[in-house]
C-alpha cells in the first residue's frame, strides 16, 4: 500500500471527481483522478487502484439510472469499445500514454471550439445513430479508459451532438463505463496490475464512493438541461487542456 500521507490527501479529491462526473456530468471530469494521485504514486499504480473503485461507482450509478439509457447508442459505442479495449491490453507495453493524452486532448478542444465558432451546425440536433463515428469514438474511448482512464472525452464527442435529454445522456455514459471497467478487469488481471497492496487500498478508499455518488446526483438533478450541457463542454476544455499539458509534459520534458 502507498505509505505517502500525501497519496490519500490526493486521492479524496480524485474519487469525489469521478464519483461527480460518473454520476453528475457526462463531460470527462473524472479522468482527472489519475493525474492527481499519480501526484504521489506511479500513475500504472493509480490506475490500477481506480479501476475496482470504478467498478464499485459503477454499481451505484447504474441503480441511480436504472432504465434511463439510449439503447442503439450504447450498442454502437460498446462495440467499438470491445475494440479499443483489446488493442489497449495488446499493446500496453508499447504505447506512449503521453501521446495518447496528446491527441485525445487536441481532439476534445477541437471539439469544443468546433461547438463555440459554429453554434448554428454544433446547435443543430442529429439524434439519430451514427455507426462509423459511434464505433470510431467508442473504439477511442475503450482504448484510452484502458491505458488511462481517460474514456470520458471521446464518448462526450459522439453524444453531445445528439442532444438527449441529460438523464438519457448521463445513463447512457453510465452503462457503458460500467461495460467497459468490467471489461478492463480481465486484462488487468491477466498484466498482474492487482497486487495485494493494490487491492487493500481500493477497499480502504471504498467508502468515498457513496457519498461522491450522492453529490454528482444531487448536481444533476439541480441543474437545468441547458447549463447541463454548457457545463459538459466547459469541463470538455477543462480535460481537454489539461490532456494537452500532459501529454506535452510527457514527451518534451
Amino acid at each position: 500500500m502507498p505509505d505517502d500521507p500525501w497519496f490519500y490527501v490526493l486521492a479524496v479529491p480524485a474519487i469525489f471527481l469521478i464519483g461527480i462526473s460518473k454520476s453528475g456530468f457526462g463531460g470527462g471530469m473524472g479522468l482527472l483522478g489519475v493525474p492527481l494521485m499519480a501526484l504521489a504514486v506511479d500513475p500504472r499504480m493509480a490506475a490500477a487502484i481506480l479501476l475496482p473503485i470504478l467498478c464499485l461507482m459503477d454499481a451505484f450509478a447504474l441503480w441511480a439510472y436504472r432504465g434511463l439509457w439510449h439503447r442503439r447508442h450504447l450498442a454502437i459505442l460498446a462495440a467499438g469499445a470491445a475494440v479499443g479495449i483489446l488493442l489497449g491490453a495488446l499493446t500496453f507495453e508499447y504505447v506512449s500514454t503521453a501521446a495518447m493524452r496528446l491527441l485525445v486532448g487536441v481532439i476534445a478542444l477541437g471539439f469544443v471550439a468546433n461547438w463555440l465558432f459554429r453554434p448554428a451546425a454544433a446547435g443543430a440536433p442529429d439524434p439519430e445513430p451514427r455507426l462509423l463515428s459511434g464505433t470510431f469514438w467508442g473504439a477511442m474511448s475503450g482504448f484510452t479508459s484502458f491505458t488511462a482512464h481517460a474514456g470520458g472525452p471521446p464518448v462526450a464527442m459522439y453524444l453531445l451532438p445528439r442532444q438527449l435529454d441529460k438523464s438519457l445522456f448521463q445513463g447512457t455514459t453510465v452503462v457503458f463505463f460500467a461495460l467497459v471497467n468490467l471489461t478492463k478487469l480481465v486484462p488487468y488481471a491477466w498484466l498482474g496490475q492487482f497486487t495485494p497492496g493494490v487491492l487493500w487500498t481500493a477497499l480502504v478508499l471504498a467508502p468515498l464512493v457513496p457519498p461522491a455518488i450522492g453529490v454528482g446526483l444531487l448536481l444533476h438533478r439541480t441543474v437545468s438541461q441547458t447549463i447541463f450541457y454548457r457545463l459538459c463542454y466547459l469541463l470538455l476544455t477543462v480535460v481537454g487542456s489539461k490532456l494537452v499539458w500532459d501529454g506535452l509534459d510527457g514527451l518534451l520534458f
